[in-house]
């Protein structure tokens, strides 16, 4: 079900300089001198469209370095002015976004600590509202979709319409080589619900270290996401905040240089028909694989049944471990990768699990409540 949200198109709202779109500047304002510098060398690339920069900087423990405050949107104010790149901030209350309207910031964003509180998004929307600001929201921490999607929601019904999100990546207790896991999947399904949301990337949160910032800008752009939030310094290593994953200007322009840009559409008519074909091939296998689904969920039950009337429990673990087994080889021939492979069979296996304790357990529920019933009329 699509999400039925009011927005205007991203190029009705924002001049892109450069494809593809980068907002860019330091995680945090720290000086004056140090903003201006930085936003003079960003502007010199020609590749940035926008200046960002940290004013209020919420952070885990108390004692870190929180912002520079309000004394920031004096030098943004200065910047703009010096460089005439649009400026952006994170707001995350009331009053940063009072202020921030006050010195003329042109585009807010919600940043992930905030978005993850609905009461916290509720109160940027009511501040917002009567203003035609752009506003830019974070997925939350947590891979909630449900709450990103909500606060898109808030923001819009608050008469905001230049709208786009963000994608930092989520939180994780795997290991990885990421400070925030991408979890591309919710993009990817909040993209679909809402085809005309624009979508951003910030491969300076999902990385947490320049290294892997072309690879992760490269894979969104891939996935037709509209542009990157980067963070950049003018000596990363004396940045006051997140010092590992801002990049130098020089070094955020040779990455823009490097980025390859693909349209969404094939444009040749030839290539069009040889895609089409290869996507009706893909569909017809889609099919089958769905219809041979739907034959091994049919045995699942007869079995769910067997093990019911023979009491037999539903879960065997040399079964599963040999499942396992066999998938992996198959895997290996076939040249599947492992971990799909692996995560395939524990959705369909997860599935069948569901399926057997329907059965076995089929009207049980209905005799406690009926039990539960017949002991509340005796009291």
């Amino acid at each position: 079900m699509k999400l039925n949200l009011n927005i205007q198109p991203l190029n009705t709202w924002l001049t892109v300089k450069n494809e593809p779109l980068i907002i860019s500047g330091p995680c945090s304002a720290e000086t004056e001198e140090q903003l201006l510098t930085t936003a003079h060398l960003l502007a010199a690339t020609g590749k940035v469209s926008v200046l960002r920069a940290g004013i209020w900087k919420p952070r885990t423990r108390p004692g870190e370095f929180e912002g520079i405050g309000s004394i920031g949107l004096e030098w943004l104010k200065r910047a703009k002015a010096e460089t005439g790149l649009p400026i952006a901030v994170e707001v995350a209350n009331a009053k940063h976004v009072e202020e921030a309207l006050a010195a003329g910031v042109d585009i807010l964003w919600i940043g992930a600590r905030s978005t993850v509180n609905p009461f916290t998004v509720q109160e940027i929307a009511d501040a917002l509202q009567g203003h035609d600001v752009p506003v830019l929201i974070k997925n939350p921490i947590n891979p909630d979709l449900q709450l990103w999607i909500g606060a898109i929601e808030r923001i819009n019904r608050a008469g905001i319409t230049k709208i786009g999100a963000i994608h930092r990546g989520f939180s994780s207790y795997e290991k990885s080589s990421f400070r925030n896991e991408p979890m591309w999947e919710l993009a990817i399904q909040l993209k679909t619900l809402c085809p005309e949301l624009p979508i951003l990337n910030d491969p300076s949160h999902i990385c947490g270290n320049r290294e892997l910032i072309p690879y992760i800008s490269q894979k969104a752009l891939d996935l037709d996401m509209q542009g990157l939030m980067i963070e950049a310094h003018i000596d990363p290593s004396t940045a006051w905040t997140d010092a590992k994953q801002q990049l130098t200007p020089a070094a955020l322009a040779e990455l823009a240089d490097r980025l390859t840009i693909r349209d969404p559409e094939v444009q040749n008519e030839v290539s069009a028909d040889k895609l089409a074909e290869m996507r009706k091939s893909i569909d017809k296998i889609d099919d089958i694989l769905m219809q041979k689904l739907g034959e091994r969920m049919s045995i699942v039950e007869k079995i769910g049944e067997f093990k019911r009337d023979n009491q037999v429990t539903i879960l065997q673990v040399n079964r599963w471990d040999s499942i396992l087994q066999k998938g992996h080889a198959f895997a290996k021939a076939l040249k599947l990768d492992l971990n799909f492979t692996e995560k395939f069979l524990e959705l369909v296996h997860s599935e069948s699990i569901r399926k057997q304790t329907e059965i076995m357990n089929a009207g049980k529920a209905d005799k406690g409540i009926a039990a539960e019933q017949h002991s509340e009329l005796k009291a």
